[in-house]
């Protein structure tokens, strides 16, 4: 521990700790834009995770900011692995690309992450937790990401306990523009990935694609016995048009599709078992600017289609698990300011879940059982006031109703303020809580429990931000703090038990196991993060997080445990130096400490470091050469027990925007 704790002091010496959000973040159109006289100054960086266009200096919560130039220079192929670098942020993954990946904010769990594209909300209501599998998340056309961490559940409802990561795509800024992305390197992995849109008169539009494929590693590691590779491809489509019907009218229409095909590993090691997964995402909405833009308005409808199938060709009935969840949201956001420094955000939503799950047998002689089947419906208002008293003090405070067709109601109450002081000191406290339905596959699978009550939580945060020399030097930390009541778990069952719920309901048949409320969990830490720029062409950074989540279940034998895949410390640094001539090289550092994969804590994950190396050289300020190497040292880890994770790899490609 000695030594681990040394290394850290280390990388915090020698490296900053805050992911890079440069401050000429891209001009994007947000779904729902701040109804603010002022508006933000160009150069600053803008947040749109708080459903409103504002300057972060002025959000309560803690939150991270990567914009394009971050998002190339880090070179990540998946979201996941940006997101990596971040304060607060953990994965824990089922073997190579494509695998189930589990992204968990501040040790919350990973279904408890809202997951936003160009403001429309992603989850799929047939996986287990009704969120949102990062597997099939690349890169692609982001343009700007941003983490927003802690309770949300006032902007963004059911599943935003831990946080919300918002993905922005750009808009176009000339008549006609586009953008390609080429590479590939190890394991025969090649990524293509194209973009154009433009703007004619009232019309802005853009479409871009990707096709992402690799031969892979083997999902279960070696040394648990694994030896096949198992690929993975990735194809995706998105496309978003924009009219102006008339001064301050305008109609939104999004898309966005991908598929997923994943080779997968059986429990007891290499298999040829695969699994198909389909994603569509679908919006169409109409902003109204009344007022001078004083009062905006935004109407929407949203859908969203997964599908997901699991086969194994060695079978007589080949296809082992059928899945698919649908959702329809309609929604209304308004935004009024009244003054300069009052300014109110407030909606109404409407949600629509529903859910099919079976597992077919695998003998041809025993019928399909009929699919497991439910729905769900959530109305929700919502409103939060934003309050400028004095200079540089922001303050919010919001109020949220939801009405579930199961549960009934339930109000929760957030705020917060954040004060940008003259100094360039800038503090920030904040109290949220969070409500969380359980999922259709929770209550109506064949491992569900109708009986389940919703997950609660309340946590608060408090930090402060120091900047120098014009802000090209920044440090800053916070302390957070969340406790989650009613937190739904598996509970396994013996082949001896006499429990009810270990059989299916109004069946004398045994299952596996089944969803209970049985657990309380508890998380505090600390986030340390800091930037420097302290001569030209050069960025340091990085962040380190101490994270403590218990389990908090009085009485049971796992009280007082390391909830699982929660490591206690993670740290990150990276740096980068512009050489003047078009080249630029760089470097990035990811250590974890050490962490248990499961709620007994008998099983550990052992700590690691990764080192990264990296390069670009410009041909031309339009088209780009880049290389880098991930793992350089070749280091052998793990993020879940028994599944392999990605060695030494190597890539190089080329980057043009025109």
């Amino acid at each position: 521990m000695k030594t681990s704790i040394s290394s850290v002091a280390l990388l915090l010496a020698t490296v900053s700790l805050s992911p890079a959000h440069a401050a000429d973040a891209p001009q994007v159109a947000p779904p729902a834009d701040a109804a603010a006289a002022n508006e933000a100054d160009a150069a600053a960086i803008i947040v749109t995770a708080t459903r409103s266009a504002v300057n972060r200096d002025q959000v309560a919560s803690s939150v991270t900011v990567l914009d394009k130039a971050a998002i190339d220079r880090a070179q990540d192929m998946g979201v996941t692995e940006l997101l990596l670098r971040t304060p607060g942020v953990s994965i824990s993954r089922n073997g190579g690309y494509g695998t189930a990946t589990s992204l968990r904010i501040r040790g919350a769990e990973t279904d408890q992450t809202v997951v936003v594209i160009d403001g429309v909300k992603l989850n799929d209501p047939s996986s287990t937790g009704g969120g949102f599998n990062f597997a099939n998340l690349l890169t692609g056309d982001a343009a700007r990401i941003e983490v927003l961490r802690g309770p949300q559940s006032i902007l963004w409802g059911s599943q935003a306990i831990g946080g919300v990561v918002n993905i922005v795509t750009p808009g176009p800024q000339k008549d006609l523009e586009g953008s390609f992305d080429l590479e590939a390197g190890s394991r025969r992995t090649a990524s293509a990935r194209a973009a154009i849109g433009g703007k004619q008169g009232p019309l802005r539009w853009r479409l871009g694609g990707q096709s992402f494929t690799t031969d892979g590693i083997s999902a279960i590691a070696p040394s648990a016995g694994g030896r096949e590779k198992d690929g993975y491809t990735n194809r995706n489509i998105q496309g978003r048009v924009e009219l102006d019907l008339a001064e301050g009218v305008t109609a939104d229409l999004r898309s966005y599709y991908s598929r997923g095909h994943v080779d997968i590993d059986g429990f007891a090691g290499d298999s040829q078992e695969f699994s198909l997964n389909k994603e569509f995402v679908g919006y169409a909405g109409l902003k109204v600017d009344l007022m001078g833009g004083r009062f905006r308005n935004r109407i929407g409808y949203g859908y969203t289609d997964t599908d997901r199938d699991n086969f194994n060709p060695t079978l007589a009935r080949t296809k082992t698990f059928d899945a698919a969840g649908k959702n329809k949201r309609i929604e209304y956001q308004g935004s009024f300011a009244f003054t300069d420094g009052i300014t109110a955000l407030f909606g109404v939503e409407n949600e629509n879940s529903r859910f099919r799950s079976v597992s077919p047998s695998a003998s041809l002689a025993v019928p399909i059982p009929a699919p497991a089947r439910g729905k769900a419906e959530i109305t929700s208002v919502y409103g939060q006031l934003s309050v400028v008293p004095v200079t540089g003090l922001t303050l919010t405070g919001g109020l949220r109703h939801d009405d579930h067709s199961r549960f009934g109601g339930k109000t929760l109450f957030a705020a917060g303020g954040a004060w940008a002081l003259p100094t360039g000191t800038i503090v920030r406290a904040s109290y949220a809580e969070g409500f969380k339905a359980p999922s259709l596959y929770q209550l109506f699978s064949e491992y569900g429990n109708t009986a389940l009550n919703p997950e609660q939580a309340h946590g608060w945060e408090a930090g402060v931000e120091q900047r120098f020399l014009d802000d090209r030097i920044s440090i800053g930390g916070s302390y957070f703090e969340r406790k989650t009541t009613d937190q739904i778990i598996y509970s396994s069952c013996s082949t001896t038990s006499t429990n009810p719920l270990c059989f299916t309901p109004g069946t004398t048949t045994r299952r596996f196991g089944y969803y209970a409320n049985v657990a309380r969990a508890k998380a505090h830490g600390i986030e340390a993060a800091a930037s420097a720029r302290p001569i030209e062409g050069l960025v340091i950074d990085g962040n380190y997080t101490w994270t403590v989540a218990e389990d908090r279940s009085v009485g049971t034998a796992n009280f007082g445990r390391w909830l699982p895949r929660r490591p206690r410390n993670m740290a990150n640094g990276s740096f980068s130096y512009d050489w003047g001539f078009g080249l630029t090289t760089g470097a990035a550092v990811r250590w974890s400490g050490h962490s248990f994969d499961n709620a007994s804590n008998a099983t550990r994950l052992d700590g690691y470091t990764l080192v990264d190396l990296r390069g670009e050289f410009a041909l031309s300020p339009a088209l780009k050469l880049f290389a880098r190497a991930e793992n350089v040292f070749d280091k052998s880890y793990m993020t879940a027990s028994r599944y392999g994770t990605l060695g030494r790899s190597i890539y190089a490609g080329v980057r043009g925007r025109f």
